[in-house]
C-alpha cells in the first residue's frame, strides 16, 4: 500500500507527527458569528427556515476550506498560515508517492512515450475554491499535463486530489495554479509539468441601480497557467502540444495569464466599477463576525490579501436585507398599474422570458441565480404589463434570503394579483450550494414551476408556454 490509501483522504505528516485529515473544525464560534450576520440582515434566527442555517453554513465553510486544517489543529491561525507552503507540499508528496508506477519508455533514439518523455494530460477536472477578496466561491476547470521521467508514471486520479488540496482554501487563481504546479513538480519529479485553470467568478450586478442591466455579464472569467521543467518557458514547443490536446475538447486558452502577469479585475469586488462610492455601509458587528469566521477557519485576517475582505463580504450580504415590496417598487405597481378585470375575455397569451434574477440561499448563505419566465393571459388588444414592472417584482423577491420554491410561488402570486389570476412562472437557477459543499455537483441546474388559474388545467396553454421557452433556449 502507498502512503495514501485510496479509500481515505488520508494522513499527513506534520513535524514528523501523523495527523488525521478528517479532523473537523470546532464550528460553534462560526455558528455564533453566522447568527450575528442573520440578525444584521433583520432576520429572525428562530424562524423555521433559518434555525439550522448557522450549522449548515459552518459545515459548508469547513468543507470548502478544509485545506486550511490539514496541518493539524494544535497551532494557531497565524502559525498554521506560516507553515502552509511546506505542509501542503508534503501533503501533495504523500498523495503521489504511493501512486508512482514503473513504466518503461521507448528505446533511446526512437521517440518519446511511456515512462520517459511522453506527454500525459488530464483534462476537465472540476474544482471549486473561495475567492480571498470577497469570500464567495468560484468554479475551476483544471487541466494538468506532465512529462514522465525515471520510467515512472503517476496514478491519474492523484493529479485531481493534489489540485483539490490547494483549491480548498481562500485563493487567487494565479496563486492556485502556481501552487498546484509546484506541488506536482515536487511530488512526481517529472521532466516537466504544466497546469492550466479556467476560472469562473459569479458577478453580481450593481444593486444600487434599482434594476438589472440586460447586458450584465453574470460571470467573470480568467484563464491562468503555470509550468515547471520543460514547461517553464511559455514559448517552449511542448506548450504547443499541450494546448493542441486541449483544443481537441474545444478548450481554447490562448488568452492565459502566467505567474509573471496579473489577472485584471478578477474579483468583481475589486474591479473599477466596484470601486465607486457605495451607499451600503457595513455594520461593525457583522464585519467582526466575518473576521471571527476567518480566524475559526485557520486564516490570518491580517494577511494583505484578506485586508478588506470581511468588509466587502458584508457590503455584498447587506444587499439581501429584508425590505417591503412597496419600498422596493417605490409604489409604481400599486400606485400606477390598474389590475386587469378578472372577468374579462382573455384571448392572448403574453410572455416575458429570461428575466434575470439573483438571490441568496437561506440554508447556506450561498448565492443562486438564473432566469425567470412569466406567462399570462389578457384581453386581446390590451397593452401587456411592462417588462420593467415584472423585473421589479423579480428583483425584489430575489434579493433576500430565499429558497427557489418560495421565490417561484411569491412571484407567481404577486403577478397573479395584478393580472387577474391566469399566470405561469418557470424559474431556472444554478445554486452555489450544489457546487461548494460536499456534494460538488458542478453544472447542475434546478427548475421550478408555478401554475395558477387557467394554466393549472389548460394543458394546451401550458405546453405552448413551455415550448416558447424551449424555442428561446435553442435559438
Amino acid at each position: 500500500m502507498g502512503a495514501l490509501d485510496d479509500g481515505r483522504f488520508g494522513l499527513e505528516l506534520v513535524d514528523g507527527v501523523s495527523v488525521e485529515v478528517g479532523f473537523e473544525l470546532e464550528t460553534l464560534p462560526i455558528e455564533e458569528a453566522v447568527k450575528v450576520l442573520l440578525q444584521g440582515l433583520g432576520e429572525d434566527i428562530n424562524r423555521e427556515g433559518l434555525r439550522k442555517t448557522p450549522a449548515r453554513v459552518a459545515k459548508a465553510l469547513s468543507e470548502g476550506t478544509r485545506g486550511l486544517v490539514l496541518r493539524g489543529h494544535e497551532k494557531g491561525p497565524i502559525e498554521r498560515w506560516n507553515a502552509d507552503s511546506n505542509s501542503y507540499r508534503q501533503k501533495a508528496k504523500d498523495i503521489v508517492q504511493g501512486a508512482l508506477f514503473p513504466e518503461v519508455g521507448l528505446d533511446d533514439g526512437v521517440g518519446h512515450a511511456g515512462g520517459v518523455g511522453g506527454l500525459v494530460i488530464v483534462r476537465d477536472l472540476d474544482l471549486f475554491s473561495y475567492c480571498e477578496s470577497c469570500l464567495l466561491p468560484f468554479q475551476v476547470k483544471c487541466h494538468v499535463g506532465y512529462v514522465p521521467s525515471g520510467q515512472r508514471v503517476v496514478g491519474l486520479s492523484k493529479l485531481s486530489r493534489v489540485a483539490d488540496v490547494f483549491a480548498k482554501r481562500l485563493q487567487d487563481p494565479q496563486r492556485l495554479v502556481d501552487e498546484v504546479c509546484s506541488a506536482l513538480n515536487h511530488g512526481i519529479k517529472p521532466a516537466g509539468v504544466a497546469v492550466v485553470l479556467q476560472c469562473l467568478h459569479i458577478h453580481f450586478p450593481n444593486l444600487e441601480l434599482g434594476y438589472l442591466d440586460s447586458n450584465h455579464q453574470e460571470w467573470v472569467k480568467a484563464s491562468v497557467c503555470s509550468g515547471e521543467g520543460l514547461f517553464e518557458s511559455t514559448k517552449a514547443a511542448i506548450w504547443s502540444d499541450f494546448l493542441s490536446l486541449l483544443k481537441f475538447r474545444g478548450i481554447n486558452v490562448e488568452k492565459t495569464c502566467t505567474r509573471d502577469s496579473t489577472v485584471p479585475c478578477w474579483c468583481p469586488s475589486l474591479s473599477s466599477s466596484a470601486s465607486t462610492p457605495c451607499k451600503i455601509e457595513p455594520v461593525h458587528q457583522m464585519v467582526a463576525a466575518v473576521t471571527s469566521i476567518l480566524k475559526s477557519l485557520g486564516e490570518d485576517p491580517l494577511r494583505k490579501e484578506l485586508l478588506g475582505s470581511a468588509d466587502r463580504y458584508v457590503r455584498w450580504l447587506k444587499n439581501f436585507e429584508k425590505a417591503e415590496l412597496e419600498l422596493m417598487l417605490n409604489g409604481f405597481v400599486c400606485g400606477k398599474m390598474d389590475p386587469l378585470q378578472p372577468n374579462c375575455s382573455k384571448e392572448e397569451m403574453h410572455l416575458e422570458l429570461n428575466l434575470a434574477f439573483w438571490s441568496l440561499c437561506e440554508h447556506h448563505l450561498l448565492p443562486f441565480h438564473g432566469v425567470m419566465h412569466i406567462g399570462y393571459f389578457c384581453t386581446k388588444g390590451t397593452n401587456p404589463i411592462a417588462r420593467s414592472i415584472l423585473e421589479s417584482i423579480v428583483h425584489f423577491y430575489g434579493f433576500k434570503l430565499q429558497v427557489q420554491e418560495r421565490l417561484t410561488r411569491q412571484v407567481s402570486e404577486t403577478v397573479s394579483s395584478l393580472l387577474g389570476g391566469d399566470v405561469i412562472v418557470v424559474v431556472e437557477a444554478s445554486h452555489s450550494c450544489m457546487v461548494s459543499r460536499g456534494i460538488e455537483k458542478l453544472g447542475s441546474n434546478t427548475a421550478t414551476m408555478a401554475l395558477l388559474g387557467r394554466f393549472s388545467f389548460d394543458a394546451a396553454a401550458k405546453n405552448m408556454f413551455l415550448q416558447s421557452i424551449q424555442n428561446t433556449s435553442t435559438s
